[in-house]
């Protein structure tokens, strides 16, 4: 094992006087043969392993003792010089005595360091000799410097991060990003040198890009503290560029402006592509070419839909990684950003009531319900692709994957999204049989949508199944859809009958209505519910079913996060576990493709529905083809 060479040279072949003089001289009594003249005026240390620390530490407070002694006599010359020089070699020294030394194997087995510094960097023995330029130069090429040793070298800064919004004027960027990350920041959850930046085709200002989105910035209820220095703070961080209609140019002109702020020091990136699909790969090529740091990590959020079927998805993902790495790639579905969702390896690993309890010997069915009430209706986008490729594809499934999957290693994410991809490639490919799909129709003029002159579903229902040991046989039962009665995101989880139930002729003639059930619901009202079977008080032995409530507005006095919030912090933390993978991805576009292909062929038509109703009919004949009672509205 070596240790790096640090050396004295000398005017002469031999060593200064002022060091050689005698070998009692210093204070950690050095043997006279300590001290050798080595090739090119160098000073060489010798001595047996067992004595060099010793050794070394002594030669170290000699230096220091020494430059200070100097100090006091010098009379010309600058004193800052001589306090550089023995702050430097003092880190040095100090560094390089707590490193673990080796023992080089030779002949005499001694263990030999050199001690360079150039020759004026050393006191001369004439008081009158004036020092200038002084350096110390360390030959350290078999030490490495650590990483956080170049930043105390550079003055102590910290990693910069900038983030880049493109389509920086769009109503997502408006609406939902922006106020995100100046909630992250107003939180402390952004770094002080943080550079926020707005990338669109629109000619603006600075100015500009800031007037367009104070107005969407809030502070939380529960701190305002300096609410308004924060924003104003935040606004000020943030700065404009217009890329034009060459994204490669554009991409460059970021690249110029983000080193601006950033330094010397590392620096991260991450750009959130707000775009349409059919400007994605352009963009992200030009980025990836153009516009990417060498100082730090780079990440990329891409937002749904991903693809419009498994070719165009297949061509996107070939795309995005022949610029980027899997793991720079983030694909994000703010519904995954929810607590319900955050929450589910929560309950499922970190309680012993319900592990023992997740498989197909105790549980009947489960049920995945988001349903969207009269206040959302479709746009043009919605149009293009669906409620199939916006909300099933990505949030549906992978609520499904997070319920489902086998316990992972660990919660890092790839561990996590390995076993998501390995339920996903479980689930049986959907048969049309199994599939209901609604439209709504408006009762009034006002309350037809302009966009809606095609058979793009708004309503989906489907059984899906798992091959796999434990949920073999269980139906996994969808129901996603717009223009509803109520706005109601929830998962029902229902637990088999009691076998041999003493108490069945008390529960009346709908048994259903005693079966244990865990709902796990987010809107309206977060919550966890347990139905459990209860004596009612008094005389007699009647039965009742209630739900034991954990409501979070109850418990919980705070107030929850927006989750495109959640989702931006995970980003910045590297925390991928709720952003899908290409091979997760893969896997969720083959279980819909039957379906999908049935629809481009318009052999399934959708039903349709009042606006502002429960949905198609024909989803309650699903339920009860497959022994599911029909959850209530």
């Amino acid at each position: 094992m070596s240790f790096s060479a640090v050396s004295l040279p000398s005017s002469a072949s031999r060593p200064p006087s002022n060091l050689c003089f005698t070998a009692y001289q210093f204070s950690f009594g050095a043997p006279a043969n300590f001290f050798r003249s080595g090739s090119g005026g160098r000073v060489v240390l010798h001595g047996g392993p067992h004595h060099f620390c010793q050794k070394f530490c002594g030669l170290k407070r000699w230096i220091l003792e020494n430059l200070h002694s100097q100090h006091h006599k010098m009379k010309i010359g600058p004193t800052n010089e001589y306090k550089s020089i023995k702050n430097e070699v003092k880190d040095h020294l100090t560094d390089h005595s707590y490193s673990t030394l080796s023992h080089e194997d030779s002949n005499d087995r001694t263990t030999k360091i050199t001690l360079q510094l150039e020759e004026s960097s050393l006191p001369s023995s004439k008081p009158h000799d004036s020092v200038t330029g002084p350096t110390t130069s360390l030959e350290s090429s078999s030490i490495p410097q650590t990483h956080s040793s170049e930043f105390l070298i550079e003055g102590g800064a910290e990693a910069s991060l900038c983030i880049a919004v493109i389509g920086a004027t769009g109503e997502l960027a408006r609406g939902k990003i922006f106020p995100a990350l100046f909630a992250l920041y107003y939180s402390g959850f952004l770094p002080e040198n943080v550079s926020i930046f707005g990338y669109s085709r629109k000619d603006m200002t600075d100015e500009d890009l800031r007037s367009m989105i104070a107005s969407t910035l809030t502070c939380r209820i529960d701190h305002q503290e300096n609410c308004g220095n924060k924003m104003d703070v935040f606004l000020s961080r943030t700065h404009y560029i217009n890329g034009g209609y060459d994204n490669r140019e554009g991409m460059s002109k970021l690249n110029v402006l983000m080193q601006q702020f950033e330094g010397k020091s590392e620096a991260n990136r991450i750009f959130y592509l707000s775009v349409p699909q059919e400007a994605l790969i352009n963009v992200a090529c030009s980025l990836a070419d153009n516009a990417q740091t060498l100082k730090g990590w780079n990440r990329v959020i891409v937002e749904k839909p991903f693809g419009f079927d498994v070719l165009s998805s297949h061509r996107l993902t070939q795309s995005l990684l022949s610029k980027f790495e899997e793991k720079q790639i983030y694909r994000i579905d703010h519904l995954l950003g929810r607590n319900l969702i955050e929450n589910l390896t929560v309950l499922r690993f970190a309680n012993l009531v319900f592990e023992p309890l997740w498989s197909r010997t105790y549980i009947r069915n489960v049920q995945v319900i988001l349903s969207e009430d009269l206040g959302v209706q479709a746009g043009k986008y919605f149009d293009g692709y669906g409620i199939i490729r916006d909300i099933v594809h990505s949030h549906i499934l992978q609520t499904i994957a997070l319920l489902a999957m086998e316990p992972p290693i660990s919660l890092d994410g790839e561990d996590i999204r390995n076993e998501k991809a390995k339920l996903l490639r479980s689930v049986r490919k959907l048969e049309p049989s199994d599939v209901i799909l609604g439209q709504y129709k408006g009762s009034t003029k006002d309350e037809v949508d302009v966009y809606m002159n095609s058979l793009t579903p708004t309503y989906f229902a489907a059984a899906l199944y798992i091959d796999n040991a434990r949920w073999d046989g269980v139906p996994f039962l969808i129901k996603a859809g717009m223009g509803l009665i109520q706005h109601r995101v929830e998962i029902r989880i229902q637990f088999r009958h009691v076998p041999g139930n003493l108490y069945r002729e008390r529960m009346g003639h709908n048994i259903d209505r005693a079966t244990n059930e865990l709902i796990l619901r987010d809107t309206p009202d977060e919550a966890i519910l347990v139905r459990v079977n209860n004596k009612i008080p008094g005389l007699g032995l009647q039965l009742d079913s209630p739900e034991l409530n954990l409501l979070y507005k109850d418990k919980y006095n705070v107030e929850v996060p927006d989750s495109y919030e959640h989702l931006l912090l995970d980003v910045i933390d590297g925390d991928n576990h709720l952003f899908l993978r290409s091979d997760e991805l893969a896997a969720a576009w083959n279980i819909l493709t039957p379906v999908l292909n049935e629809i481009d062929k318009k052999n399934i038509a959708p039903e349709l529905y009042q606006f502002g109703g429960r949905g198609p009919v024909g989803a309650y004949y699903l339920w009860a083809k497959h022994g599911v009672p029909w959850a209530e509205d």
